[in-house]
Formats: C-alpha cells, sequence, structure tokens
C-alpha cells in the first residue's frame, strides 16, 4: 500500500506541478532574463535560413508568443498554424512555425495529453488509498519517512544522468518517445521555435521548477494522506 501510494503521489505531484507551470506560462518571463533569450533571438534571428525579421519583436511579443504556444501543445496543437510574429510597430512579420516545427508540437501535444491522463489518474488512486486507510484504520509511515523514500530514488536517477550526461539523456528520451522519423532537434538557423525557447537550455531552468514544484505538492499529498489516516485510528481510539 505504501508503495503504491508513493508511486501516486509522485506522479501526482508532477501532475499539478506541471498545471501551475503552464497556467504561469511556465515562467517564461522569469527565465527570459535569466536564461538571456533576449541576446540569444538577437543574435540568431538574423541568422535563420527561412524566417526573417525576428529580433525585431519585442520581449512582450515574445512571451506572447511562447505562451500560445504553450497553450495550444495543451489543446491538442490547435492553431498552431496561424501564429504569427510582428515587429515593435505591430506589423505583421511573418508565420512563425514551419511544418516540421508543427508537426513536432503536435507529437509534443498527443505526449501531454496522455502525461496529463496519468496524472489525473494518479490523483484518483491517491484519493482511493486514501479513503482505504481510513475505513481499515491504518497507518502510513510519518511524510518525512516517505520523503526519504523519495529523496532515495530522486537521488540515484541523479546520479545516473549526471553519470550518463544530460545531453545524451535528453536526446535518448526523445527518441524513444516520439516517434521514428519525426524531426525533434532543429537548429536555431532553422527554427524560430527553438530560437524563441533557446532550446534545451530553457527546458533545464523549466525541469528545475517543475522539480521544486513537485515536491513541494508531494510534501503536502504525504501531510493530507497522514493527516487524514491518523484522524481516523484517533477517532476509533478515541
Amino acid at each position: 500500500q505504501t508503495t503504491l501510494l508513493v508511486m501516486a503521489s509522485l506522479l501526482s505531484a508532477l501532475y499539478l506541478s506541471w498545471r501551475l507551470m503552464a497556467a504561469l506560462d511556465f515562467l517564461y518571463p522569469a527565465f527570459y532574463e535569466i536564461a538571456d533569450i533576449g541576446q540569444h533571438i538577437d543574435e540568431f534571428g538574423p541568422q535563420n535560413r527561412y524566417k526573417r525579421g525576428f529580433e525585431q519583436t519585442t520581449r512582450h511579443e515574445r512571451e506572447t508568443l511562447f505562451a500560445a504556444i504553450a497553450a495550444a501543445v495543451r489543446d491538442q496543437g490547435r492553431g498552431l498554424e496561424a501564429l504569427v510574429y510582428k515587429d515593435a510597430d505591430g506589423r505583421e512579420m511573418g508565420v512563425l512555425l514551419r511544418p516540421p516545427e508543427i508537426i513536432h508540437l503536435r507529437d509534443v501535444a498527443r505526449l501531454v495529453r496522455w502525461l496529463e491522463i496519468a496524472g489525473l489518474a494518479a490523483l484518483a488512486i491517491v484519493s482511493f488509498q486514501i479513503v482505504f486507510l481510513r475505513r481499515r484504520k491504518l497507518l502510513l509511515p510519518r511524510p518525512g519517512g516517505m520523503m526519504a523514500r523519495v529523496a532515495v530514488g530522486v537521488g540515484g536517477m541523479t546520479v545516473a544522468i549526471v553519470a550518463i550526461g544530460p545531453r545524451d539523456v535528453f536526446y535518448a528520451f526523445h527518441d524513444w518517445v516520439f516517434p521514428e522519423n519525426s524531426q525533434w532537434f532543429f537548429y536555431y538557423q532553422d527554427s524560430l521555435m527553438s530560437t524563441l525557447m533557446k532550446a534545451p537550455f530553457l527546458f533545464g531552468y523549466i525541469a528545475v521548477a517543475l522539480a521544486v514544484l513537485a515536491m513541494v505538492f508531494l510534501w503536502l499529498i504525504f501531510w493530507a494522506s497522514d493527516w487524514a489516516t491518523r484522524r481516523a485510528v484517533a477517532q476509533r481510539t478515541g
């Protein structure tokens, strides 16, 4: 019971973290400065082989475009082909995404949809587990003990990723989850999407933020589970 609860709680925490980050546009406005995205766009915008003038967009326009891509990905990829970018005077400069980028983002949208379904299922499992434990008057390990189990697992995974190499893991993950022969790697000179996101560097910042938030949500889930089960036992013995 405890192992199942820990696994379901971890997936639930990641899902809640993802939803919160999505509501905050994955903190793109905050990471814009930290990751030097503006300078990156100024450097690679003029080098794009297919699109012109992206370096003339404002920071607000870039944040708007990122938010639109993120929203489209969570809406099964709808509207990606209609995204355009504008200069500081509001003049339309061109269509943002090329067909290979749209195909990739729709692949991402399908993956996100299944992950969100898995997150909702995990939340349902956690709720069922708490009800089951309350009715059986069973106690869980303290939240600190369960967090320690998670910390050992996460620590081991982190060591493995560092040993293998974060870039190799990143590439292997993409090869594994996306359809065979589908393009997911884009040079900055070929993709305004990659330039806008300063991929994959931005993803590193987002991953750290997701992990930190997930640990907060996980602690809250463990605390709520512990409180609910111990309260049931206390009521029985009282």
